[in-house]
């Protein structure tokens, strides 16, 4: 189970390039039926438009997929695809609408445009690593489970499930780093009477925090 990047939700933005304006969105999806049907709504609102270009990868199959919808071959589609490719992005959906403006920007200039939506795009969506969390099933005293959860935080601990009944049990989730270093704290503050082990992992999206 190895980690990969994902759009961390949907972004949209809107350019003007010599009268020409290109609306650029992307989302998150997981099949390649979830993309189709972005795009089939994306047509549908902008069935007006001069173009419709899309692309989007999918991280389970391995499926990527984009077309120019009309214009020049190879100024649109692959290079949108591409944004996301040197980004190292997957589970995408991203189409850049274009409405033409009257001025022909030549093959360059589409080129450049179209991946400066796609960009501004994934911009505005912000990026996720898919990361490889633990699973962990905690069982301990009512007693101790006050001293414990004000540890959770600490050891950035998800909690998952909680059950009360003749004791507490949790069930958490944490990155394999933090375990090592929770597992000994519960042992320290439970004198070993806490039942703390791993029961799986999975994975989940952590925003990746950009520099203001």
């Amino acid at each position: 189970m190895s980690d990969y990047i994902i759009p961390a939700g949907f972004g949209e933005i809107e350019t003007v390039e010599k009268r020409s304006r290109f609306i650029g969105r992307v989302w998150n999806v997981s099949t390649e039926a979830d993309a189709l049907e972005k795009l089939r709504e994306t047509r549908e609102r902008h069935w007006d438009a001069s173009h419709n270009v899309y692309a989007y990868s999918i991280h389970a199959s391995g499926a990527a997929r984009f077309s120019d919808d009309g214009e020049p071959s190879g100024t649109s589609g692959l290079p949108v695809l591409e944004v996301f490719r040197k980004s190292g992005v997957e589970d995408f959906c991203c189409v850049v609408t274009r409405y033409f403006g009257g001025i022909l920007l030549g093959t360059g200039g589409l080129t450049r445009a179209y991946s400066k939506a796609a960009s501004l795009a994934l911009e505005a969506a912000g990026r996720a690593r898919m990361t490889r969390l633990l699973t962990v099933n905690l069982i301990c005293s009512y007693p101790q489970y006050d001293r414990l959860r004000v540890e959770l935080p600490r050891y950035e601990a998800q909690v998952d499930r909680s059950a009360f009944a003749a004791d507490v049990e949790l069930d958490l989730s944490m990155t394999p780093e933090q375990y090592s270093r929770f597992l000994p704290r519960i042992t320290e503050l439970t004198a070993g009477t806490a039942l703390c082990e791993v029961s799986g992992e999975i994975l989940r999206p952590v925003r990746i925090q950009t520099a203001d």
